[in-house]
């Protein structure tokens, strides 16, 4: 599992701050967030033939593929962050 010893300090500081679920996530928003940059930055050079104001077609799908998985990554944060705060005030009581 490579991916556990490329990012092995970013996942211990915010699997620290955050939890296992939460760090691991945030992690990947990280990641995803590199990524989408990256694809960004191709984007200036492969233009669309059609229109070239406009990325290539291929690099405008990946680009939204990555926003949904980080969408999706942060309303699943913003679930586990719910549900401990809820599970936290119940055992207040």
């Amino acid at each position: 599992m490579a991916v556990f010893w490329d990012h092995k300090d970013e996942l211990e500081k915010y699997e620290f701050m955050m939890g296992t679920e939460r760090g691991r996530l945030a992690v990947s928003l990280d990641i995803l967030t590199d990524a989408l940059a990256l694809i960004g930055q191709h984007g200036v050079y492969c233009v669309s033939t059609r229109n070239p104001g406009q990325p290539a077609l291929d690099l405008k799908a990946v680009m939204g593929g990555i926003n949904d998985a980080k969408e999706l990554i942060g309303s699943a944060m913003e679930e586990l962050r719910k549900n401990k705060e809820a599970a936290g005030k119940a055992n207040a009581q």
